[in-house]
């Protein structure tokens, strides 16, 4: 694995819900699943490993060597709290999460009902977990999660979640962005939507970083807005906010609706969201077909923070694509 994979496993270890285990909560979890996409520690390491690979491929993130694939997988999952909103979306009654000093018994029973017969997933959010162990090139990382979540939408029943496609959201840049150590900042992007989150790498000492970094996010039928964060890395105390900003992906997708397939259609503009008093754009935002994809940038106005901007791309993959 490249050192920016590497690079890459170790900032998403600096979120906080990726500094416990996903199963039991111990601190400073240094192992992880590739293709169920948690950190875990190295006592339910051990319990992960008996579930066989086809379920969890185990890897340390210190010590293995990583493929891209691999890498980009984790990342595209979003770590312990997107993994856990699914894997952990309900309990039934009497059962509870082992803590960091349950017996090896109680902290088997438990995984394997989370990952193996996924007892604390909604029926039509099942997921299948498996993976090649190789690195074929016939399915992307990202085509796999779009398996996925088809496969979690084709059934529509009362209450539960159904997914409606997938935003890829391309981290531009930051710009004039405010000072949280002594002269500058450590910055990084965390995206939301719902429950689920995803981040940037971060960038030592850069007050107008570049990132060009993608990330993904499933979007499900009820969608709200989509938020941006922006926080200063400390190694040491809680990361400090440096701005936020909310994006609101309606006029994306409504626009896509109504074109449907864009690759019939040449490069146009299909749609705009309006620069208003009421909300982050520093300019008016084109929603346009790019070679045959359905596309968004905009520049937006960091709030609530001394100053700083950010430039976004945004993407739509239906389902159906």
């Amino acid at each position: 694995m490249a050192a920016s994979g590497k690079a890459r496993l170790k900032n998403m270890l600096l979120d906080r819900d990726n500094r416990f285990c996903a199963d039991c909560s111990a601190p400073d979890p240094k192992w992880a699943s590739a293709n169920i996409g948690v950190f875990i520690c190295l006592k339910c390491c051990g319990v992960h490993r008996s579930l066989g690979a086809h379920i969890s491929r185990v890897l340390s993130v210190t010590l293995d060597d990583w493929s891209d694939n691999e890498v980009d997988s984790l990342m595209e999952i979003g770590g312990n709290a997107a993994a856990n909103s699914i894997y952990e979306a309900y309990f039934p009654e009497g059962v509870s999460k082992p803590g960091p000093r349950a017996s090896n018994e109680e902290r088997s029973k438990y995984i394997r009902a989370k990952y193996e017969t996924q007892d604390f997933i909604k029926p039509s959010l099942r997921i299948n977990s498996n993976s090649s162990k190789s690195d074929s090139p016939k399915r992307s990382s990202a085509q796999k999660f779009m398996d996925e979540l088809k496969s979690s939408s084709s059934k529509n029943e009362e209450g539960m979640v159904e997914f409606i496609g997938v935003i890829k959201i391309k981290v531009i840049e930051g710009r004039s962005l405010a000072v949280r150590d002594m002269m500058t900042s450590d910055p990084y992007v965390l995206v939301k939507l719902g429950q689920q989150k995803v981040q940037t790498t971060v960038v030592k000492s850069n007050l107008n970083p570049v990132w060009n970094e993608e990330l993904m996010l499933s979007v499900p039928l009820n969608y709200g807005l989509l938020k941006v964060e922006v926080y200063d890395h400390d190694m040491f105390s809680a990361d400090d906010i440096m701005g936020e900003a909310e994006v609101d992906i309606q006029p994306m997708i409504n626009s896509a609706t109504a074109y449907g397939d864009p690759s019939m259609f040449g490069n146009m503009q299909i749609g705009k969201w309006l620069k208003s008093d009421d909300n982050a754009l520093t300019e008016d935002s084109t929603v346009e077909i790019i070679d045959g994809k359905v596309k968004q940038k905009m520049a937006l106005k960091l709030m609530n923070v001394e100053s700083g901007e950010m430039d976004l791309e945004i993407e739509w993959m239906p389902l159906e694509q």
